[in-house]
């Protein structure tokens, strides 16, 4: 996790730096339905790069976003979970989400006039 010198003053700016990048809310996205493997998350992640992906889990495990398990199999299972942090994320993504439900709508009937 980031230490509080190294935040922003701003609560929003904050929230910003540590999820306001595409791929990260994508993460995000997907691992509220459940947790997920690499792989997984790189095919449904369409256009994102092995590096990019593995930049982003790495600093969301960091920060304390989600949470990294690896079982001891062969060959071994790695899964990725939204943390207790990441968790109480949800109520922005529902926001998001119904917010961009609402603009698609808008843009819909406004191509209908």
């Amino acid at each position: 996790m980031k230490t509080k010198a190294e935040l922003p003053d701003c609560p929003v700016a904050v929230t910003v730096q540590l999820i306001g990048n595409k791929w990260k809310l994508l993460i995000i996205r997907n691992l509220r339905a459940r947790p997920w493997r690499f792989n997984e998350l790189h095919k449904n992640l369409e256009g994102i790069s092995q590096k990019v992906l593995t930049d982003c889990l790495r600093s969301m495990e960091a920060d304390g976003i989600i949470t990294r398990t690896v079982f001891p199999e062969v060959p071994p299972r790695v899964e990725y979970a939204l943390s207790e942090l990441g968790e109480s994320m949800r109520p922005i993504l529902d926001s998001m989400q119904t917010w961009g439900e609402s603009y698609r709508l808008k843009v819909a009937e406004e191509k209908e006039k």
